[in-house]
């Protein structure tokens, strides 16, 4: 595949997907009328964004790529920023954004946890705080800045199919099993529309499609019971991202099947590269969190300086969504990723995949 630059995307983002037009208020006024938070630097007093971020769990972007990369943008342009992380907990996510809300905000930036950010954004929207939905839909919010979640589903869906082909399995004779992530996560669905657009087209029908969830074990026990069911048969995975597809492999390496069947993901995480270079799994879909970070951040800071920016793009609520592009990556590709700082040469290339990074001729960032 050919490759694509970080900057590259940024420049993207900022160009095309954000259009800063309409700006109805001066920006030496009060932003988004919330109590407390501060005037823009017109008014002599730095605006604030809160920002609330999901888990540390279900990926390690949140915390070591969102958060340092959005404080640095937003902090940067000379605005304060409060980040928090509710750590997969919707009870704290709710006191979280309570705090937040009496120190004062200005703008709102929620990635959703469970539904836990929609009575947030109620509670913002009130306050006349906008609020940006970042990387999960949340229905209210003001905008909602994202990849191209569909896409990321029609990657996988073609990493199935590319696979089945490769194996010489028709795919409309394939027994592939569909590993969704968490349906209470608005993302999720998008995910699975886009890769069942894709195998569906290709004649897949699913043998099995369990309750979904953002982990790596219940993503094992699941597949693991509708493989039993199955009678062991299985020629294909859609796994909605790296961690789940690593819950598979486990199963299918305990059966001996690693390697054999093609295994979706997303992320670009160690172990998900890992698994690909190894075999294991077919790809991964990376999503740069700088390119989504630059765009949300752009955003923000054009509302605390009380602009109104419009936006060419829409989700089916009519919620503005400025979307950001995803790259699929297969075996030879992981270069890119530990090229944009990503991940690193030698966490990929530890222990027994090293022979594998040397296969594929992989080196340290330069």
């Amino acid at each position: 595949m050919k490759k694509t630059t970080i900057l590259s995307f940024a420049a993207i983002a900022s160009a095309s997907a954000l259009v800063l037009a309409g700006c109805s208020s001066d920006p030496a006024e009060p932003t988004g009328g919330a109590t407390g938070g501060g005037d823009t630097p017109g008014g002599g007093e730095a605006g604030r964004a809160c920002i609330i971020l999901p888990d540390a769990a279900s990926s390690p972007r949140w915390e070591n790529g969102d958060r340092p990369a959005l404080q640095e943008a937003i902090s940067g342009a000379g605005f304060d920023v409060a980040i928090d992380n509710a750590q997969g907990d919707t009870a704290k996510y709710a006191t979280i954004a309570d705090q937040m809300l009496t120190g004062g905000c200005d703008v709102m930036l929620l990635v959703d946890h469970q539904g836990a950010a929609v009575a947030v954004t109620e509670k913002a929207k009130a306050q006349g705080i906008p609020v940006i939905a970042y990387d999960r839909p949340i229905a209210g919010a003001d905008y909602y800045v994202s990849f191209d979640n569909f896409e990321v589903g029609a990657m996988q869906g073609q990493m199935v199919v590319d696979g089945l082909n490769e194996n010489g399995v028709n795919p409309a004779d394939a027994t592939v099993f569909y590993i969704g992530g968490d349906p209470a996560d608005g993302n999720a669905k998008m995910f699975h529309d886009g890769a069942v657009s894709v195998m569906e087209a290709a004649g897949i029908k699913p043998a099995a499609e369990p309750d979904g969830k953002w982990d790596g074990e219940h993503s094992a026990t699941v597949f693991e019971q509708a493989l039993t069911a199955a009678g062991g048969k299985v020629d294909g995975v859609w796994a909605a991202n790296d961690t789940n597809a690593g819950g598979v492999i486990t199963i299918l390496d305990k059966n001996g099947l690693a390697g054999k069947v093609p295994v979706s993901g997303q992320d670009a995480s160690v172990a998900g590269l890992q698994n690909i270079l190894l075999g294991f799994q077919t790809g991964t879909v990376y999503k740069p969190y700088q390119v989504e970070a630059a765009a949300a951040a752009e955003l923000a800071i054009a509302l605390l300086k009380g602009e109104s920016p419009s936006v060419d793009k829409k989700l089916d609520d009519g919620t503005p969504f400025i979307a950001t592009t995803p790259i699929d990556v297969r075996r030879g590709d992981v270069q890119q990723v530990i090229d944009d700082g990503n991940a690193s040469y030698d966490e990929i290339c530890a222990g027994d995949v090293k022979a594998a990074c040397d296969e594929v001729g992989l080196k340290p960032a330069s």
